[in-house]
């Protein structure tokens, strides 16, 4: 009888196990809804095959925040700093931010994620009023690409190839993201 029970216990064991499995990833390969900013851009750039990646740094300047190859958290205590770095306006709505920039030069890529606390739509075209006026050194970035996904914003700007290779990888993470500026910066 105990081996009975045993073997019934295992199994179901087994079968919740396999059921959570699916909770997590109803969509087939399609990650959950993001968790947080940082967390889209590691979604983004774990869809990297080792021949796609190219050197970046993530996070801020901070012992805490700076990774080496792999998006950081961007602490926004220094607003300023957030502003001249990623191009969020110094009175966005957000709590949270995350970035992921090429190691040799901001302006060939750059990618921040935002949670934003007001409306998504407005944080977008600030983000992207705020890149586009800007007054570009060492090397000018090519494009920029603002998506939104629920509560968060993503912008991306720099190489051509690269932006876009990181728009389509994120709109194919995550179903539903939205496309809301895709334009040449001048």
């Amino acid at each position: 009888m105990k081996k009975f029970v045993s073997m019934m216990l295992s199994a179901l064991l087994l079968l919740s196990l396999a059921a959570c499995g699916d909770k997590n990833n109803a969509s087939g390969d399609k990650p959950a809804a993001p968790t947080s900013a940082l967390n889209i851009l590691e979604t983004v750039w774990n869809t990297y095959g080792e021949d796609e990646k190219f050197a970046v740094a993530g996070g801020d300047f901070s012992e805490t925040n700076a990774r080496e190859d792999a998006p950081g958290v961007f602490d926004l205590k220094d607003r300023a700093l957030v502003d001249s770095e990623l191009g969020l306006p110094e009175t966005a709505a957000v709590d949270e931010a995350a970035s992921l920039v090429h190691m040799m030069n901001a302006n060939t890529f750059t990618a921040a994620a935002y949670h934003a606390t007001g409306d998504t739509a407005e944080l977008a075209q600030q983000l992207r009023d705020n890149i586009m006026q800007r007054q570009w050194m060492c090397g000018f970035p090519d494009k920029l690409v603002i998506v939104t996904y629920g509560d968060y914003a993503v912008s991306c700007f720099g190489a051509e190839d690269l932006v876009d290779q990181f728009r389509d990888k994120l709109t194919a993470a995550f179903d539903g993201a939205s496309v809301v500026c895709d334009e040449a910066i001048a």
